[in-house]
């Protein structure tokens, strides 16, 4: 069926006077809650990838390895706990028939204000504190808006809908090139910017009346499947996410260890730009095939081809021996990984056991994204050498290829 172009708000309404959710939202609603998770994505990956280690550098100088280390840690620590209790919360608030949109709001306001705390932080525990406070706060966002996403959007939609979810971070990635480039600006105006960026974002979604999706009846026998099955992907994504947080942080040493002669100016621009291209190429791909996996209604073949792309890439990786080869085996993995995951995130929530715990059970499923900040610089640790990457990226091929093979053992929806 083609996309409809229709008004997000357009609803049916029922004899008493409620909307009534329609059987498929119109590409205006998805597309506004892709913008609603570009806004999400801003608010962190700027901070974290860039304004985070300017920050630090001029605060702890030559202490800044450490201190960014913690600071890591701690904030992973408190990201994990805050989307399970926001999630949770918000679950609360849909039970009593306030909805999960101001929750969003709390947290918009709440990162705002934590943007302020990082602006004035002066000292090693001031900017700890002030990250802790950012995860909580930026945490409070994220929860319910991809519950919303679980309770809004009809399962025959989620392909597509995940494949929109993946231009959130080349759209965050281009307002953190934009922050850095304009020198003239101060601290204080790079996060005021930010801040009006997420706002932006994200009041469509928050001006647009909620309309759940009805859930499905499940037996008991079939929810304790989705519970298995959840927890399965669950483990799929994390073996997938564990060589994402590696590359992402370890990426550049990667590459000087390839090309050793290069000067460490030119890899790093090198780099950059190799990451550039790397968030674009997946994305009319991840939408692509969450529209066709929508259409056929099997997810399982395309996550187990992106996985299997993704190994492969990881396993170029580890026998290149220049270059070129190095840069078409991380763009392999790039792709696969990306699309993946996109597709990952409308797959779960296909298999929530209890649509009054969904926003609990998504918090869950974050640690995913939480835990291989601490497991990834462990195995990089334990495997990697600054001159020899090449055991790391075969291990790291092996744990893509049994996330994506552990996808197959799912039996419940999808």
């Amino acid at each position: 069926m083609p996309f409809r172009l229709a008004l997000p708000w357009a609803a049916r309404p029922s004899r008493q006077g409620v909307e009534v959710a329609p059987a498929r939202r119109s590409i205006g609603f998805l597309l506004i809650f892709a913008l609603a998770n570009a806004g999400g994505v801003i608010a962190y990956l700027p901070l974290l990838s860039l304004l985070l280690p300017m920050k630090i550098e001029a605060v702890a100088g030559d202490a800044r390895i450490a201190l960014f280390t913690a600071t890591v840690i701690a904030g992973a620590i408190a990201a994990s706990l805050s989307n399970i209790l926001f999630g949770w919360l918000s679950d609360r608030s849909v039970a009593r028939g306030g909805g999960r949109r101001r929750w969003m709001a709390i947290g918009i306001v709440a990162t705002v204000l934590s943007f302020a705390c990082v602006v004035i932080a002066s000292s090693p525990a001031a900017i700890i504190l002030a990250i802790i406070f950012f995860q909580a706060a930026v945490n409070a966002l994220l929860a319910p808006l991809l519950a919303i996403m679980a309770d809004e959007i009809p399962d025959a939609q989620k392909g597509v809908a995940g494949g929109l979810l993946s231009f959130a971070n080349p759209v965050a990635s281009a307002v953190s090139a934009i922050l850095v480039s304009m020198s003239a600006l101060d601290e204080a105006s790079r996060y005021a910017i930010v801040s009006l960026a997420i706002v932006a974002c994200a009041i469509p979604l928050l001006l647009v009346r909620a309309r759940p999706v009805p859930a499905p009846t499940e037996a008991h026998t079939a929810t304790v499947m989705l519970r298995r099955d959840l927890a399965i992907v669950w483990g799929a994504r994390l073996l997938v996410q564990v060589a994402g947080n590696v590359l992402s942080l370890y990426l550049l040493y990667y590459f000087e260890s390839i090309a050793p002669d290069q000067p460490p100016l030119t890899m790093a621009s090198r780099v950059g730009h190799l990451l550039t291209i790397a968030f674009i190429i997946p994305l009319p791909i991840a939408v692509l095939l969450g529209r066709l996996s929508d259409r056929l209604d099997r997810r399982k073949p395309f996550l187990l081809g992106m996985a299997m792309l993704a190994a492969l890439g990881l396993v170029i990786m580890a026998l290149a021996s220049d270059w070129t080869v190095a840069a078409a085996g991380f763009g392999l993995y790039a792709v696969g990984s990306a699309v993946f995951l996109a597709l990952h995130s409308g797959f779960s929530m296909q298999l929530l056991p209890n649509p009054s715990h969904r926003g609990r059970d998504l918090g869950l499923l974050n640690l995913t994204n939480t835990l291989p900040a601490l497991l990834g610089p462990l195995l990089t640790w334990s495997l990697a050498t600054p001159r020899d990457f090449d055991t790391l990226m075969l291990v790291l091929a092996g744990l893509a290829l049994c996330g994506g093979l552990a996808i197959l053992a799912v039996r419940g929806r999808g």
